[in-house]
């Protein structure tokens, strides 16, 4: 005598069949296996009938007004029991314990924010996250890894960002500054305009060596006041401009917050521009990759809880 061996091919088979004979199964009723998945009653017999013939085998026959479960069906009842419970563990969202969590999170700052915002988030960060990791990384790297839709980063800081898929938070305002060296020969407490136009300046390049949004935007704001920079050096950062300048004659712009931090260590003199301040607001950046995750969120909360603590001491 011989056997036949029935095999199915998962490729051609839909999964949504096996979901209705584990419902069956477990009811013993058609009728309340289709108000189980949400279905009607021929439904699931259309789904029974398919399944018969791709197994080679009835799976249900009628006993009473019932069900009876052959031998097969049997067979796979606790199999497909294990699997779409493994399945529903799999897909639901687990709870987050940020005192247990131990995932890594990632934030991209420029040195600025390096500098003037990372302390007191770190702060908040080992009080939240006690067991989880911190990763700071530069615009550079950020860019490097994909960007914020890569799957390294979960949150920039930034000026606004309009792009498709990005989500904004304002977590300060901050205003630029010029620096000088203390004891410039020329540059006193005031900035007049024919020494903003005539002295040499360095600028700042923060992303790839490439003049990025707030450059360009200063740019244009200090064109509207008929001012112009002479650049005589370009750094990648506003902690080297503050070197470079703390040792020449040279002029650099920056942000009002980093430049008084640097200030304090430096030979530096914060002197008053020829033109309006220009403000500009600061946002904490994500991807729709990271709006739902409960982690994320959580760090996000803890950043902008930080800064807003560290504004009020200030």
């Amino acid at each position: 005598m011989s056997i036949i061996l029935t095999t199915v091919n998962l490729s051609n088979l839909d999964l949504n069949l096996l979901l209705t004979l584990h419902a069956v199964l477990a009811e013993q009723s058609v009728a309340r296996a289709a108000a189980r998945l949400h279905v009607t009653p021929p439904a699931v017999s259309n789904a029974l009938a398919r399944l018969r013939e791709l197994l080679g085998d009835p799976l249900f026959v009628r006993k009473g007004r019932g069900l009876t479960a052959t031998p097969r069906a049997l067979e796979l009842e606790p199999l497909l029991a294990r699997t779409f419970g493994a399945l529903e563990q799999a897909l639901a969202t687990p709870p987050f314990d940020p005192a247990t969590s131990t995932r890594t999170f990632s934030l991209a700052l420029s040195d600025t924010d390096q500098i003037a915002s990372l302390s007191p988030i770190a702060r908040a960060f080992a009080k939240r996250l006690p067991r989880a990791r911190l990763e700071i990384v530069s615009i550079d790297t950020l860019i490097a890894r994909g960007g914020l839709a890569g799957s390294t980063i979960d949150a920039a800081f930034g000026p606004p960002d309009p792009s498709e898929g990005m989500h904004c938070s304002p977590v300060y305002r901050d205003r630029a500054v010029f620096i000088v060296r203390k004891g410039h020969p020329r540059v006193r407490r005031t900035l007049t305009r024919a020494h903003f136009n005539e002295e040499a300046h360095v600028d700042v390049h923060l992303a790839l060596g490439r003049a990025g949004e707030g450059n360009r935007a200063a740019e244009a704001f200090l064109a509207q006041h008929d001012l112009a920079r002479r650049i005589a050096v370009t750094v990648p950062s506003f902690a080297a401009a503050a070197m470079v300048v703390a040792s020449t004659d040279l002029l650099a712009g920056m942000p009002q917050r980093v430049a008084t931090i640097l200030a304090r260590s430096l030979p530096l003199a914060i002197v008053k521009p020829p033109m309006p301040p220009l403000h500009f607001p600061m946002m904490l950046i994500w991807h729709d990759r990271t709006h739902r995750d409960a982690a994320a969120t959580c760090f996000r909360d803890l950043i902008t809880a930080a800064l807003v603590r560290g504004r009020a001491r200030e």
